[in-house]
C-alpha cells in the first residue's frame, strides 16, 4: 500500500530535528529533494554530571546543514527535559513502576515543547528521523510501523496525539536501515559513517540501571523462590521490572542457581520473587487496565495485537474502552509491569496506547 504524504511539496516549510545522527540527516536530506523548505533544529539538552553528546552532537547537526545549504537552529531544553522526563521517570521508578523515558520523552519534548516551537516559528510541518509511518489521508491520518521491523520505532510514539501527526512527516519510516546508510552516502552526507547512539535518550551513552543507582540509591535486598526461601540477592527492587532474568545473583550452591525470571516485587519488603517459569503456569489470559490513553484515528474497540516492551513479539489481545477505564485483554498469560507503556496494533497500524495502571491474571 502506498502511504499517502502532503502534496505540493515546494516552498512548504518544514523544521527537521538534526540530532547528529544519520537518520535525521537523511531525513532533511530526502525532505529536501523533494521541494520543500528545510530549516535543521537542534536540541540541545544537558543533565548535570551526565555524559550528554551534546557538544558533538550538535557538530555533527551544523555540519549536516551546511552541507545542505539549509538554515540552522538551536534550542536549549535541559529544564523542560529534567521537569517532564528526567524528574518524573525517577519518581515512577522510586516507588516500584516501570516507566519508559523514551516514550514520554517523545510525547512531552520532541512532539511536544520542540514541536509547539516550530510550529510557532511557520513550519507547516516536522520531520524527523524516527523509523514509523504517517499516513496523511484526506480527513484522517494513521500510524504505521517503520519497514523494517528490526528498526521499528512505533513503540515510543504511541503518545503522539492525532493533530500533531497531521503535521509530523517520518522520511526514513519506508526504509531499510541499509537504505538509509546508502543514501547518506549518495547525499555525501558528513556523518554518513557515525555509529548509532546508544543509551537514554538525550542522556548519552549511560545504562537505565546506572542512573537509577545514582539517583535514587537502592537498597540490597533477598530474592525469593516461590515458596518464600532466600535463594539469593538484589541490588535494589527499584533496579527490576517483572519478567527480568539477569541483574541479581543466586546462591550458586542453590537449586534455584539455573535461569530464572523475576514474577513480583515488594517494595516494602525489598524482596524480588523468582520463577523458573517466564509465564505465569496453569492460567489463560491477563486482564490489563490503562490510562493516559491516546487514540491515532477511529479504534473501533475489537481484536487487536499488544506488546508492553520495545520489539516483544506481539500478544493476541482484545480492546473493550468503558466510561471510566481502558481494558485490553492478553489472550496470554503474561507478568505485565505497572508503569510500563502497553501499545495496540492491527496489523502493520499503531492503535495507540496507555500507561498500564493494574494487571489481573485470570484462568
Amino acid at each position: 500500500m502506498y502511504l499517502r504524504q502532503p502534496r505540493q511539496t515546494k516552498n512548504r516549510k518544514v523544521f527537521v530535528g538534526l540530532s547528529g545522527g544519520v537518520d535525521s540527516a537523511v531525513s532533511a536530506a530526502l525532505l529536501q529533494k523533494e521541494g520543500y523548505e528545510v530549516t535543521g533544529v537542534f536540541i540541545r539538552i544537558q543533565i548535570s554530571g551526565y555524559p550528554c553528546p551534546a557538544a558533538q552532537d550538535r557538530i555533527e547537526a551544523m555540519r549536516v546543514a551546511a552541507h545542505l545549504r539549509i538554515p540552522f537552529i538551536e534550542i536549549d531544553l535541559s529544564k523542560e527535559y529534567e521537569r517532564e522526563v528526567f524528574g518524573p521517570t525517577l519518581k515512577e521508578f522510586s516507588v516500584g513502576r516501570t516507566p519508559n523515558p523514551d516514550t514520554l520523552c517523545n510525547e512531552k519534548i520532541k512532539f511536544g515543547i520542540f514541536f509547539d516551537y516550530c510550529r510557532s516559528q511557520g513550519a507547516e510541518f516536522i520531520a524527523t528521523g524516527h523509523y514509523a509511518r504517517v499516513v496523511h489521508n484526506t480527513n484522517s491520518v494513521e500510524m504505521w510501523k517503520g519497514t523494517d521491523s528490526e528498526k521499528d520505532q512505533s513503540y515510543f510514539l504511541w503518545g503522539v496525539g492525532e493533530t500533531k501527526l497531521r503535521h509530523t512527516l517520518f522520511p526514513v519510516g519506508q526504509l531499510k536501515k541499509t537504505q538509509v546508510r546508502e543514501l547518506a552516502k549518495k547525499f555525501s552526507l558528513p556523518n554518513a559513517a557515525r555509529h548509532d547512539s546508544q543509551g537514554l535518550c538525550f542522556l548519552g551513552n549511560i545504562e537505565l540501571e546506572d542512573m537509577l543507582k545514582r539517583e535514587i540509591a537502592p537498597t540490597p535486598g533477598d530474592v525469593l523462590s516461590e515458596d518464600g526461601a532466600i535463594v539469593g540477592t538484589h541490588q535494589g527492587t527499584p533496579l527490576y521490572t517483572l519478567g527480568q532474568r539477569h541483574g541479581f545473583t543466586l546462591f550458586t550452591e542453590s537449586p534455584e542457581a539455573r535461569a530464572q525470571y523475576i514474577v513480583q516485587k515488594d517494595m516494602s519488603a525489598n524482596t524480588l520473587t523468582v520463577s523458573p517459569s517466564k509465564f505465569p503456569r496453569g492460567l489463560s489470559e491477563t486482564q490489563v487496565i490503562i490510562t493516559g490513553t491516546n487514540w491515532i484515528g477511529d479504534i473501533p474497540d475489537g481484536p487487536a495485537q499488544a506488546r508492553y516492551r520495545y520489539r516483544q513479539n506481539l500478544i493476541p489481545a482484545s480492546l473493550v474502552r468503558n466510561r471510566d477505564n481502558t481494558m485490553i485483554t492478553l489472550r496470554e498469560p503474561h507478568y505485565v509491569p505497572l508503569g510500563q507503556s502497553l501499545v495496540l496494533y492491527r496489523g502493520e497500524r499503531c492503535l495507540g496506547g496507555g500507561v498500564i495502571s493494574s494487571a489481573t491474571l485470570i484462568e
